[in-house]
C-alpha cells in the first residue's frame, strides 16, 4: 500500500481518504446508530421517519459527492441545497451541535487519518452551521 499522504480536499482524496462509498456508508450508518443512542441527539432524531433506510442513503450519496467522489445524489435525487432543504425544520444551536455530536463519533469510530478526522469534522461544521442559521436560531 502507498504510504503517499493525499491533500483533502483535492480532487477525489476526501473520498479516497473516507475509504470510497463502503467507508461513507459505515460512517452514515455509524453517525444513524449514534442518533438512535445519544440522548443529547433525542430531538433531532425525531425530525426523521421510523425508518431511516431512504435518509441513510440519501447522506451517502450526498456525502460521496461532496467529498470528491460520485455525485450520487444528484444523479438519483437531482440538484441539492442542503439549507434550502432543511428549511422546514427548526435547527437551532441545540440540533447543529446535536448532530455534528453524532457526526464526531461516528467519524471518530472508523479507520480514518487522524487529520483527515479533523478536517472532515472543520468541514462539516459548515453546512450544519448553514442549516441552522436558515432555519432555526
Amino acid at each position: 500500500m502507498s504510504t503517499e499522504v493525499l491533500e483533502y480536499g483535492v480532487g477525489d482524496n476526501s473520498y479516497i481518504n473516507a475509504g470510497g462509498l463502503p467507508g461513507i456508508t459505515k460512517l452514515v450508518d455509524d453517525f444513524y446508530q449514534n442518533m438512535d443512542e445519544i440522548s443529547e441527539a433525542k430531538k433531532i432524531r425525531g425530525m426523521h421517519t421510523k425508518n431511516l433506510t431512504v435518509s441513510r442513503k440519501k447522506l451517502t450519496y450526498f456525502l460521496s459527492g461532496w467529498l470528491g467522489g460520485p455525485r450520487l445524489y444528484a444523479e438519483h435525487y437531482g440538484g441539492i441545497n442542503i439549507p434550502q432543504a432543511h428549511k422546514h425544520l427548526t435547527v437551532g444551536a441545540e440540533e447543529r451541535d446535536a448532530w455534528l455530536l453524532c457526526m464526531e463519533k461516528a467519524v471518530d469510530e472508523q479507520p480514518y487519518e487522524d487529520g483527515f478526522k479533523v478536517y472532515l469534522m472543520q468541514q462539516l461544521r459548515v453546512p450544519a452551521e448553514r442549516i441552522r442559521m436558515v432555519s432555526g436560531s
